[in-house]
Order: structure tokens, then sequence, then C-alpha cells
């Protein structure tokens, strides 16, 4: 703790399967148990479609044909329906106990989508949030969210289309919502914006909005 905000550990995981993040969300959420552990996990997976535990599971009878595309499918204990994550998304699980923030899951949501919204704003793409959960541009979800929290502590999160293949999701109906499509900031700003230059204007905003310390953290080649 720096003054009177908590500090939070950015720990950078690169490109790890979706099996390999769940495990490391674990970990962390572990280290909650012995006293604050903030945490801002950041990663990219191979092609994966994540479903989610909002209503009825999704029917295994619409899940097989993706796995032929050469994309796993996974079901996460996160809010949400179906998504998908790949390379060139910018994958943001906060693992923060909220005691040390607010305990509200509600205002905890809302954060994260300004976050986004500000994080977008600063690399020149104007994004609005919607009665649906994410960040948009008009129609069009630039970044889909879906969240675990348990006794206050957060798990899943994020995922900013920088520049995502966008083909992927023709193939379902992101998060479930009809008539609606995706984007991406390379799409909306007509040029390639890669996960790289995305980040640092990520990690700004995060800490502007939960009013914390952010602090680099190389631990993740102990964890393997």
């Amino acid at each position: 703790m720096q003054g009177s905000r908590p500090l939070v550990r950015v720990v950078r995981l690169g490109l790890v399967s979706y099996q390999e993040g769940l495990r490391l969300q674990q970990v962390y959420v572990d280290r909650h148990r012995s006293g604050p552990a903030h945490s801002l996990l950041l990663c990219e997976h191979p092609p994966v479609y994540t479903t989610g535990i909002r209503h009825q599971p999704y029917p295994a009878s619409r899940l097989d044909p993706l796995r032929l595309l050469g994309a796993e499918v996974h079901r996460a204990n996160r809010g949400g329906l179906i998504t998908f994550h790949g390379p060139g998304q910018l994958v943001c699980y906060p693992v923060l106990d909220l005691s040390g923030f607010r305990k509200s899951v509600r205002w905890y949501v809302a954060q994260l989508e300004k976050t986004v919204v500000s994080a977008c704003g600063s690399l020149g793409v104007t994004a609005t949030t919607s009665p649906h959960t994410g960040v948009w541009v008009g129609d069009n979800k630039i970044c889909a969210m879906g969240i675990h929290c348990g006794r206050y502590v957060t798990s899943h999160g994020l995922a900013l289309n920088c520049n995502t293949d966008l083909s992927w999701f023709s193939h379902i109906v992101p998060c479930g919502i009809e008539g609606k499509g995706v984007t991406s900031l390379s799409r909306e700003l007509r040029r390639d914006v890669s996960v790289h230059e995305a980040t640092p204007h990520l990690l700004a905003a995060f800490g502007e909005h939960f009013h914390c310390e952010l602090s680099e953290d190389g631990e993740y080649s102990v964890l393997n």
C-alpha cells in the first residue's frame, strides 16, 4: 500500500492457453487467503471459445462444430454467455479483494467498463457502455466482460479486441446478443493496433479508475 492507494501487481503472462490462464488465476486467488494480494494478469490466448454460467448451459450440439474450426472450447465459472478469445486480444484478469476497494460487484463492473472506455479514448476510439455488459462502438462490441466474484475476490475479467481476427466471431452469437456485431481498435482506427500498443493505455486507465498504484511483477517464470 502506498499512501491510501491499494498496490496492484501487474503480471504479464504473454500467450498462454485458456486452461493455464484459469490455473494461474486460482494461484493468485488463493494468495488472498494470506492477506491482500491484488494482481492484474495480462495475457493473450490461442483461439478458444468460452461459455459462462448464465442461464442454461450452451448446447453441446452447437459447441462441437466450433472445435472443428481449430479452436478449443471451455466452460468457465464467469458470468455471461459465449465469446471468443484469440491472439491480438488483450485479456485482463484482475484478481482483487474488493474489501480493499469497494465491496460492490456493481461498482466493480462499472469501473472495468470506465477503464476500457478511457483506454479506447486515449487511443482515439470513442467507446461507450450500454445496457448490455461490455464496451461498445455503436452497435459493435469492442470489449467483452465476464467476471466471477467469490467472497469479494474477483477473477476472470475483460477481453479488448486490438488486432484480433474478427472472423472467429462469425461462428457464434457473441455474448448471446442478437443483431449486434464486434469490432476492434485496429478496425476503428484503420491501422494495426497491437496488444503491446494498447496495454499501457489500459494500465493507465485502470490505475485512474481504481485509484490504485500499479507495480510490475516478474513472478510468472517461477509459477510454471
